[in-house]
């Protein structure tokens, strides 16, 4: 019998060789940590769809910033969750809101240890649950919302947040916040644009965690599953209109549309690992069927191979432990 000439192997004889040889390594400042700030709670509540992810309280937060900082993780992106709501999301753009009030906790507590970045958009702030405000007809007014959006942008800048998350999916909202900042004077405000937000299924136990008022769906601005070259378009326009990062959500059913932005994009392209896939994860391993720590590990460099150059994931501390650990 003849024998392999080629033995690839050779390098998969050791754990020394295998590091050596290894083509990704991900480093901790590639992970951003989503959390969600609660008005009117006494203490950090969990989440029973997310084990281990809480609502937190303007006092709990400063723990959690300082334990990701702790750990190298890059940012923190906060989510406001309000006591009251109302049709246009008022609570998005008084200073006194709950995310702007986080913002201003988060900054003073970060410093220059980590990025703080804020999610735009209205959906936690409606009581009808949509990212937008509505017409007369009920559905979402796009260029309403613009303005609605770049009254935020605003706000949050000033409130601390150095990376402003784009995540309604309104057309033309990148141009229309950057021109609002530039004119307000915050022009070295980043803008990361959620270009490629997919209507999934996996954004499940993130209306638990910002207790959504939705009724029916976000179908006509977020897109359709089936679409992949939509993907690129979302991310050129974006990229056009001066996003600074975008973004593909969600990650781990959308490896391919992340690779096809991650290959045209000049600009970073950043990857959310939503609620649903962190849930699956964790719900699997706590019934004994995989590997936790290894499931782990092994979703977020998926997404980092596929060309996200960072990740956003509610494992962001714990993997950034784990990495310095190594």
């Amino acid at each position: 019998m003849q024998k392999p000439v080629i033995r690839p192997r050779r390098l998969r004889q050791s754990v020394a060789m295998r590091n050596q040889v290894r083509e990704l390594n991900v480093h901790p400042n590639e992970l951003v940590l989503p959390v969600f700030v609660r008005e009117g709670i006494s203490e950090a509540q969990e989440i029973s769809s997310l084990p281990g992810i809480y609502q937190h309280t303007l006092d709990s937060i400063r723990g959690v910033v300082n334990e990701a900082a702790k750990a190298g993780v890059g940012g923190i992106m906060l989510f406001g969750v309000p006591a009251e709501r109302d049709a246009v999301g008022s609570g998005a753009t008084d200073p006194d809101g709950i995310l702007n009030r986080a913002l201003r906790v988060v900054a003073e507590e970060a410093g220059d240890a980590i990025t703080v970045q804020a999610d735009l958009c209205l959906d936690e702030f409606t009581d009808h649950g949509h990212c937008g405000v509505l017409d007369s007809r009920g559905r979402v007014d796009n260029d309403a919302t613009l303005e609605r959006y770049t009254e935020m942008a605003v706000v949050q800048a000033e409130s601390g947040a150095q990376i402003i998350g784009m995540s309604g999916m309104m057309d033309g909202q990148i141009a229309a916040a950057r021109d609002a900042l530039d004119d307000a004077g915050h022009d070295d405000a980043v803008l990361l644009a959620y270009s490629a937000k997919y209507a999934s299924a996996f954004y499940g136990p993130f209306r638990e965690a910002v207790d959504s008022q939705l009724q029916g769906d976000r179908r006509t601005y977020q897109m359709d599953p089936a679409n992949r070259r939509e993907g690129i378009l979302e991310a050129r326009l974006d990229i056009e209109e001066g996003a600074d990062i975008v973004m593909v959500k969600p990650a781990m059913s959308y490896l391919d549309v992340l690779a096809d932005v991650s290959a045209e994009s000049q600009v970073p392209v950043w990857a959310y690992q939503v609620s649903g896939e962190y849930a699956m994860i964790q719900a699997a391993a706590l019934n004994g069927w995989i590997d936790r720590e290894r499931a782990i590990a092994e979703s977020i460099v998926s997404i980092r191979r596929a060309g996200a150059d960072a990740v956003l994931t509610y494992f962001a501390t714990e993997y950034a432990q784990a990495l310095r650990a190594f």
